[in-house]
């Protein structure tokens, strides 16, 4: 007899929890409602629009890494309903998410619009990294940087595995401020220097 757990969407561990909980049920209709294999036509245009994301990725040991990324709007670039990417800009040098992806392609990303419609979109998939000159060969329409002082070298290359919503019930609302951006600063001020004075405590450790 073939085990019904495999062919639900999501993990082995969420579905024996769900059993152990009683929510197989509840889980089951969002499964059914909520989630899909791709980007319909309304999350594409969701991710259009978006200025920033959060970014899950771990190494192959399982050690986790999130982060945040960030531009204008179109710089998470739909290139059809089952495959989007987004430009690596120059960093701290670490590479720690690009590092992740070269040991476990597995990504999650999560878009929150803070502002319009406080709503979220969680994306899972897999991701490879590729630089600019392959990704552009393939993708004409793939944006062209518009911001002073950086260029985008690597992109991530996602493989839609899931797109499903991530309710509203507790984003809060903002409003955007004014504010200049310091694209491609090493302005170690700009990029808010040693806010967390981990430098200073390294310094009187040695």
């Amino acid at each position: 007899m073939s085990n019904p757990l495999l062919h639900r969407p999501g993990s082995t561990g969420e579905h024996v929890l769900q059993q152990e909980h009683g929510t197989a049920e509840r889980a089951d209709r969002f499964y059914r409602d909520q989630v899909l294999d791709h980007l319909n036509e309304r999350m594409r245009e969701f991710v259009g629009r978006q200025e920033m994301a959060f970014v899950a990725t771990s190494d192959a040991d399982g050690a986790c890494d999130a982060t945040f990324r960030a531009g204008p709007p179109g710089f998470l670039h739909v290139i059809d309903p089952r495959t989007l990417a987004y430009p690596e800009y120059r960093g701290n040098g670490v590479m720690a998410s690009l590092g992740n992806l070269t040991e476990n392609g597995h990504i999650g990303l999560l878009l929150v619009d803070f502002v319009r419609d406080v709503i979220g979109l969680h994306i899972n998939g897999r991701a490879c990294v590729v630089d600019d000159a392959t990704l552009r060969a393939t993708v004409p329409d793939l944006p062209r940087e518009t911001v002073p002082g950086r260029r985008a070298e690597l992109w991530v290359l996602i493989d839609v595995d899931e797109a499903y919503i991530h309710c509203a019930k507790h984003i809060p609302r903002f409003v955007p401020a004014p504010r200049t951006r310091a694209w491609g600063s090493d302005d170690q001020r700009r990029k808010g220097g040693d806010f967390f004075g981990v430098k200073a405590e390294a310094a009187q450790a040695t």
